[in-house]
């Protein structure tokens, strides 16, 4: 039993990660209705220029540890706002009423873009960060076993508690709260009515992007190193938990975020970890298939 409390411990910190992506996935989607590949990449590219630059500040600016970490994330926030609204402004809005797949097909692009920015700034290494905040915190022991979590996990989930219930509480109660669910529902409406769809379009691509820079500098925060190629497979996760979750609810979106790390955590302690992806993704389609026969269904009646 302790040890399946573990699992789930383990599972609350993937899991918040994976909310915090979903969250700032449907900000974007819930305007565009498109499919935005970029978005996993631009998470592996905040992560990977936070180490990059903090190790530049440790070792050629001499830089102490704390202020090369805040140095690195201040150069991460920053290339998230600058590469969000590149991507409103000249990507997203002139293709927003083109077909899907060019959307889809551009982002795509840009991914890579990215993706090789990443691997040529690091000349094709890893670089690791330095373990911060690796003290075990016990919730639980028996008969020698302890259910634990490190400080950097707690604080992680904490700050990911506080992003999304900030957020939530933005869109629920303020004005921009408001437009984005007006732009959301009827962009033309909205636009009749002296909404500026444009601003409103542009404010929450940049509040996803910047979303994606949080979760990737918690991530290589906790695992000390974010490779550049890791940024697909989160797209393609993030893609699915946010289809599940809703894409036109950032809280659902964020709830099947949580929903699938604790998944995959207890996949990951107790089946072979080879085949989590391939299983969690096979999962994830069955549930897109039963909810799309569902709906097929209720529209019959």
């Amino acid at each position: 039993m302790l040890y399946f409390f573990q699992q789930v411990l383990n599972g609350l910190h993937s899991g918040a990660l994976y909310a915090l992506l979903a969250f700032g996935y449907a900000l974007t989607n819930g305007i565009l209705h498109r499919t935005n590949l970029a978005y996993g990449a631009l998470f592996a590219f905040c992560g990977q220029t936070l180490i990059l630059a903090a190790v530049f500040g440790y070792q050629v600016l001499w830089l102490t540890l704390p202020a090369s970490i805040l140095f690195g994330t201040v150069m991460a926030f920053a290339y998230a706002a600058l590469a969000s609204h590149l991507l409103a402004r000249w990507l997203f809005e002139p293709l927003a009423d083109r077909s899907p797949n060019t959307i889809a097909a551009a982002t795509l692009g840009v991914a890579l873009i990215l993706t090789e920015l990443a691997r040529i700034a690091a000349d094709t290494h890893d670089l690791w960060l330095q373990p911060i905040l690796g003290t075990p915190i016990v919730f639980a022991e028996t008969h020698g076993f302890k259910a634990t979590l490190t400080v950097i996990q707690l604080v992680n989930c904490a700050v990911v508690a506080l992003v999304l219930i900030a957020g939530s509480l933005v869109l629920a109660r303020s004005r921009f709260g408001r437009l984005w669910r007006a732009v959301s529902d009827d962009p033309h409406a909205a636009a009749m009515c002296g909404t500026d769809v444009h601003k409103v379009f542009r404010t929450s691509v940049v509040a996803g992007g910047l979303c994606a820079a949080s979760a990737g500098v918690l991530a290589s925060l906790y695992y000390g190193n974010l490779g550049f190629g890791a940024g697909m497979i989160y797209g393609l996760k993030v893609l699915f938990v946010t289809a599940v979750g809703g894409y036109l609810s950032p809280q659902r979106a964020a709830a099947g975020g949580m929903a699938f790390g604790l998944a995959e955590s207890l996949w990951t302690g107790y089946f072979v970890a080879e085949w989590r992806d391939a299983w969690m993704f096979l999962f994830l389609v069955a549930i897109l298939v039963l909810a799309g026969a569902g709906r097929d269904e209720r529209q019959r009646v």
